[in-house]
């Protein structure tokens, strides 16, 4: 049986981390009547962590191995 590389540990965490981010007691945090330049605090997170975890995905998959 093969030793699982870090890139697959990488994978896993950010899936756990993405997991983290989109769950119910971090999105309360910024459900909140507040906007931030009209736009609901709520969106500008979901969309900002949504980046995040995508320009991460991009830096693990096409990192060097």
């Amino acid at each position: 049986m093969r030793k699982p590389s870090l890139r697959a540990y990488r994978i896993a965490s950010l899936f756990l981390l993405a997991c983290l981010l989109f769950n119910y007691p971090v999105l309360a945090l910024f459900n909140v009547g507040a906007t931030a330049g009209g736009v609901p605090v709520l969106y500008v997170y979901l969309f900002a962590a949504w980046g995040v975890v995508i320009a991460l995905a991009a830096v693990v998959i096409e990192g060097g191995s």
